[in-house]
């Protein structure tokens, strides 16, 4: 018995196929082999065709069951993984009125702000934990506002891994976790956010009826099946954003466990059962896959933009052709603190945690009779590593405990420098796995489907490739951030 995961990224499309009995990753494959292109008609603008999305989705399953050597009918489960955010339009047809507008657009944040002032701050993080923002909803209003003929049109709106569900179901239909992601959830009244949506112009009509993050959400048609080659009637089981799913693939589902992730941006997703906001609304709040009305368990999002891509930065311009292991062995050679070398890594545009100020990457206390290359490398990583740790300190102002932090071994946290850093400072143990966002979307579906008959059934198979304990250099990395954190303080200050 197997179970399909799919990831509907913004730059490729992933399935893969786990064994349920042992939840050991049987085979994945992805599409397009290149990166998926990104329509910017203007500066800012962000754009998919979410056919795109569903042509490469065909390719990438057919491949991995070619690949896993198995019959369409071995697969008795789908989950769905998504890029959040996105905006899909369709008519009464579900044929595609406009290009997704996805993720990283930008547009629509005057649209938010203006509300978040109309409506008052008060109101939207009492009852949305959020700003309006650049948020789903507020895309949706720049459409009406801007594109009037096409918004006439409109039947339903969904994000991207709801177009993809009504593709193999033909059923169109969200979440909960899906409507906060939009920032469409009333967390107060826990209901739809009818008072945003009427501030907008928006009919509650538009918005896919509500289904269960764990659960049937409808079958593969005959059409889909003769596309995908997947056998007709399979279950569609479980949806869940990036984010989100992320946490549940290294299970990540209690108060007090944290997801991160580290590539060129910086994410961490920490669960709470409180609902709280910043009133700065530096990190954002979502619904987690596992909330219920009895268990509420909230996730809590921190987005930090200049992390893994200043460690290619110093690579390129320092690193002379090293390899990223060459850089680590090096760095590891400078004790902690780094002789007093200290980076402020936000280099890669305006930071939400920082109150979206854009203050750029800075060295400081360089002395060219002591600091060499090999500083150079560390004290790179310790300000990532910095970073994340004054970010996670925002979020436990919303109510997050930082006990576990759990991550798969990519990116920096290839880097024992970066992960004992984090670990020395947060005071946190750093569990690493090699797992993703499909393989976490498979055992989603197998939950959803009832083939595990609990969450701890479902991570059986995951295990974990390193564990990483806060060290004997604590003090030193401490006294370093202190400084650190200070000189934050004063280029904010100065912005």
């Amino acid at each position: 018995m197997y179970i399909l995961g799919l990831d509907i990224g913004s730059s490729s499309i992933k399935a893969s196929i786990l064994e349920s009995n042992t939840g050991v990753c049987r085979s994945s494959a992805q599409a397009p082999d290149t990166e998926m292109e990104i329509i910017a008609q203007r500066a800012g603008w962000a754009e998919q065709d979410p056919e795109q999305w569903w042509h490469h989705a065909k390719s990438a399953i057919k491949k991995a069951v070619l690949k896993a050597d198995i019959e369409p009918t071995d697969i008795k489960a789908i989950g769905i993984s998504y890029q959040m955010h996105g905006l899909v339009c369709v008519d009464k047809d579900q044929r595609v009125l406009r290009n997704a507008i996805i993720w990283c657009d930008s547009r629509a944040v005057e649209t938010g702000n203006k509300a978040f002032q109309q409506i008052g701050s008060l109101k939207c993080l009492n009852h949305l934990l959020n700003s309006p923002g650049n948020f789903t909803a507020s895309k949706l209003k720049w459409v009406m506002d801007h594109e009037s003929e096409t918004a006439e049109k409109i039947f339903k709106i969904m994000l991207p891994g709801d177009f993809i569900a009504m593709k193999l179901t033909d059923e169109i239909s969200t979440t909960i976790s899906g409507l906060s992601e939009g920032i469409m959830w009333d967390f107060k009244e826990k209901k739809t956010a009818g008072f945003l949506l009427n501030h907008y112009g928006i009919s509650q009509d538009m918005l896919p009826k509500l289904t269960e993050t764990f659960g049937h959400q409808g079958s593969v048609t005959t059409e889909a099946a003769i596309a995908t080659g997947l056998a007709p009637g399979t279950p569609v089981c479980y949806r869940a954003g990036d984010q989100p799913n992320n946490a549940f693939s290294l299970n990540v589902l209690l108060p007090g466990e944290v997801a991160a992730t580290a590539g060129t941006s910086g994410v961490v997703y920490g669960v709470t059962e409180r609902t709280e906001t910043d009133p700065q609304s530096r990190v954002n709040t979502f619904v987690h896959v596992n909330s219920k009305p009895e268990a509420i368990r909230n996730g809590v999002l921190l987005c930090i933009n200049g992390t893994g891509i200043l460690n290619s930065w110093v690579r390129k311009i320092a690193g002379e052709g090293m390899s990223y292991h060459a850089i680590n062995e090096l760095a590891a050679q400078v004790k902690a603190g780094c002789d007093g070398l200290l980076v402020l890594p936000f280099g890669n545009g305006a930071e939400r945690m920082l109150g979206n100020q854009e203050i750029n990457c800075s060295w400081h206390n360089l002395n060219f009779n002591i600091h060499s290359k090999a500083h150079l490398f560390r004290a790179a990583q310790e300000g990532i590593a910095f970073a994340f740790w004054y970010g996670m300190q925002i979020m436990q102002q919303t109510g997050v405990g930082i006990r576990v932090i759990r991550a798969g071994k990519t990116n920096m946290f290839q880097s024992r420098i970066f992960a004992e850093t984090l670990a020395n400072i947060s005071g946190a143990t750093i569990e690493l796995y090699n797992t993703d966002g499909a393989q976490g979307a498979a055992r989603g579906a197998g939950v959803g489907a009832g083939i595990y008959t609990n969450m701890e059934e479902a991570f059986k198979g995951l295990q974990s490739v390193g564990t990483i304990h806060p060290a004997n250099d604590v003090d030193l990395i401490k006294q370093s951030y202190k400084k650190w954190e200070e000189l934050l303080t004063k280029n904010l200050n100065k912005a």
